[in-house]
């Protein structure tokens, strides 16, 4: 019913920037929450960043002042700017969205993208 398809990821050097994307579709009524979740190996699954509606934003707190999320909600796409990377930092990293559709409230997850900062 809905899908999210992320762009963005690869491979860069520690202190680069990456910039990934998000982009959710189907019959959406409304899009409260998007964020990022990310998973290095031997890992659990964990929250880097939130956005709601209104942009309100909540960060992991070891990326903050680092990872900036953002969103457009004309285009249902969220974002996530990446800069000062550190090895770390290293996951795959998935989009999540909590929507309101015909059929009512659920969390969507789109395709996981690989991250990989180099020491």
């Amino acid at each position: 019913q809905v899908q999210l398809v992320v762009s963005g990821g690869g491979l860069v050097q520690a202190g680069g920037s990456l910039r990934l994307s998000c982009t959710a579709s189907g019959s959406i009524l409304s899009i409260n929450t998007m964020g990022w979740y990310r998973q290095a190996p031997g890992n659990q699954r964990e929250l880097v960043a939130t956005i709601t509606k209104s942009f309100s934003t909540n960060y992991e707190d070891s990326v903050k002042g680092r990872f900036t999320i953002s969103r457009d909600n004309t285009k249902n796409t969220v974002y996530l700017q990446m800069i000062s990377l550190k090895p770390e930092d290293t996951a795959v990293y998935y989009c999540y969205a909590h929507c309101i559709t015909t059929r009512g409230m659920k969390d969507y997850w789109g395709q996981g993208t690989q991250v990989t900062v180099s020491s």
